[in-house]
């Protein structure tokens, strides 16, 4: 069980990462994957912007931002003996699939039963979202029903800033250089793809992104993005008889010809792999589909793809006046490897888990985070829980207590990093 000290500790993070949070979700950071700039959406740099200032409140003299976006700022170590220097990500933008615009949190107390928000239309059901039931009597954050929440990720800034800002106050707490680091486009693909890892200075990193309390990763999909361009005939209708061939009706065809019963998000979980149709647009002459794909192995996230193009070329093979380009692409890999050769990285996230009185719990992500992408670039990224759930959708919510236990988490790390 957690010592009276850490439940005040977390009980006091939990209201300065509260404040923060309902703050920042009120800023729309949602991110473009067809835009060609970077970042992807300047609105994103409304949020970079704020947190820049608010470490420089801190007094953190490094606090920066880059013509990328990246924001970072330095911890001075308190421990005049050499730590290594870690450090703690989140990302700024959300997801497409809800909006991210006008946000209106609500912070309520959570006394059982289904969550009815305002006259949306939407409920957060037990049964739907099996973790609410652990949390009766607790105080949880959500959205009114018509739009998304931000907690992915904006709860992983509030933990990560209250932290920052508990251990600046608190000299006393022995601990070695700490960064921080604040970026775009995470929901993208895109999120580090031009981070400074090689000049950055730490030499392990952890993403404040995950869901359950007490949850420790260091296992994530391997990703790929698959586009199919499918070229029909055009014609005007009235003298299309034996011309047309419609664009729309050949990629009806590919969806159709996907597995109803696996390789698919709602029909699979646990450590099974999926192809996602995301995207469909485009008129009669001319469709594009976009797919993601992803495995937790590597060689299966292939067969996935080649499975895609083998339906591409069927449907291409239906008519020979249309056809179907595919073009595929990895965005990230799966971190289990290189993690698993830098066990100090994610013992000290357990320790400084089971410090707050949790017990730490290993799962694999069922997704991606800059952590993938970091590591690959040499900076091995665990990840650690924000206590955020339903993630992408308006029935996304949050529990406040569980807030402070991530940024309780945080500050245990950096000890447990300087008693090694």
């Amino acid at each position: 069980m957690a010592t009276d000290t850490h439940e005040a500790l977390a009980a006091q993070l939990a209201e300065d990462a509260a404040e923060r949070f309902l703050r920042y979700v009120r800023i729309d950071t949602q991110s473009d994957e067809d835009s060609d700039s970077y970042p992807s959406t300047a609105k994103q740099l409304d949020l970079l912007r704020l947190l820049l200032g608010e470490l420089q409140e801190l007094g953190l003299a490094d606090a920066a931002i880059d013509e990328h976006g990246y924001v970072t700022a330095t911890l001075p170590a308190t421990v005049d003996r050499d730590v290594p220097t870690i450090a703690f990500f989140a990302h700024v933008d959300t997801a497409r699939e809800c909006s991210g615009a006008n946000v209106k949190p609500q912070r309520i107390r959570y006394h059982g039963g289904d969550v009815v928000l305002g006259d949306s239309g939407q409920v957060i059901r037990p049964a739907e979202s099996p973790q609410l039931q652990h949390h009766i009597g607790h105080e949880i954050i959500t959205t009114d029903g018509t739009t998304l929440l931000g907690a992915d990720d904006k709860s992983g800034i509030a933990e990560i800033m209250a932290a920052a800002a508990y251990l600046v106050a608190h000299p006393e707490v022995p601990h070695g250089p700490v960064k921080v680091a604040f970026n775009p486009d995470e929901e993208i693909g895109r999120g580090v793809i031009h981070f400074p890892v090689d000049t950055f200075g730490a030499v392990a990193a952890y993403t404040v992104d995950g869901s359950t309390a007490g949850e420790v990763q260091q296992e994530t999909f391997s990703g790929a993005q698959v586009r199919m361009k499918i070229r029909g005939r055009a014609i005007h209708p009235g003298w299309a008889k034996d011309e047309l061939v419609n664009a729309v009706k050949l990629a009806a065809e590919v969806i159709d010809r996907l597995p109803k019963d696996r390789l698919s998000p709602e029909t699979t979980s646990e450590r099974e792999g999926f192809v996602h149709p995301i995207v469909i647009s485009g008129d009669s002459s001319e469709v594009e589909i976009r797919l993601i794909v992803r495995d937790f192995e590597n060689d299966q996230l292939d067969q996935h793809v080649e499975f895609l193009r083998g339906i591409a070329a069927d449907v291409a093979a239906t008519d020979e006046r249309c056809s179907i380009e595919l073009e595929s692409k990895i965005q990230y890999r799966n971190m289990r490897d290189t993690l698993r050769g830098h066990p100090e990285i994610v013992a000290n996230l357990e320790e400084a888990v089971r410090r707050v009185g949790l017990e730490p719990k290993q799962t694999s992500i069922r997704g991606g985070t800059d952590g993938s992408a970091l590591t690959q670039m040499g900076l091995p990224t665990p990840n650690i829980f924000t206590g955020g759930h339903d993630a992408h959708s308006e029935r996304e919510w949050i529990c406040v207590e569980d807030m402070g236990l991530a940024a309780a988490t945080i500050v245990e790390l950096t000890r447990v990093w300087a008693d090694a």
